[in-house]
């Protein structure tokens, strides 16, 4: 996917508040995103911002209650297009908690997921089917395949 410049995101997007958009918003504004438009959304500091705010949200959208007793580290690595660096995030899960840290540590993550910017985009708005974006080889997965067909019960994820 080639990525439109910065300069052709709307501007209601670029000038977008993030925070305060709700979840089912959101997936409401990435579904009607084409791949384009989702490419230059997740360029420079725009997408740090979105990545901040998504990562910042999965400890709330949480479910403990389907969790139980499971422990693990699941790793995210979305990767950039053109000159944008691969960004890893860590959800780690333990005693019915979600903690979410930027960055790779030295724990082993029990499973790891690989994706592009837009495919991770639909994927944790609800636009994407993870089994159809996982035999399309649109996300790679690594490591527990169970736990990682599981976490769209972990949390809420949002409809649009």
């Amino acid at each position: 996917m080639s990525a439109v410049p910065e300069s052709e995101i709307p501007a209601e997007i670029a000038d977008l508040d993030f925070a305060s958009v709700t979840p089912t918003e959101f997936a409401t504004l990435v579904k009607r995103l084409s791949g384009k438009e989702l490419g230059a959304l997740m360029r420079g500091e725009l997408r740090d911002r979105v990545l901040r705010e998504i990562f910042g949200r999965m400890e709330r959208q949480f479910r403990p209650e389907a969790a139980g007793a499971l422990d693990a580290v699941i790793r995210w690595e979305v990767t950039g297009a053109g000159d944008e660096p691969t960004v890893v995030w860590e959800t780690a899960i333990a005693d019915g908690t979600c903690a979410v840290t930027p960055g790779r540590s030295d724990t082993r993550a029990r499973v790891t997921f690989v994706l592009a910017d837009a495919e991770f985009l639909r994927l944790v708005s609800g636009n994407g089917n993870p089994v159809t974006m996982f035999l399309t080889r649109k996300i790679k997965i690594s490591g527990d395949i169970a736990l990682a067909s599981s976490l769209t019960h972990l949390f809420d994820i949002p409809k649009a």
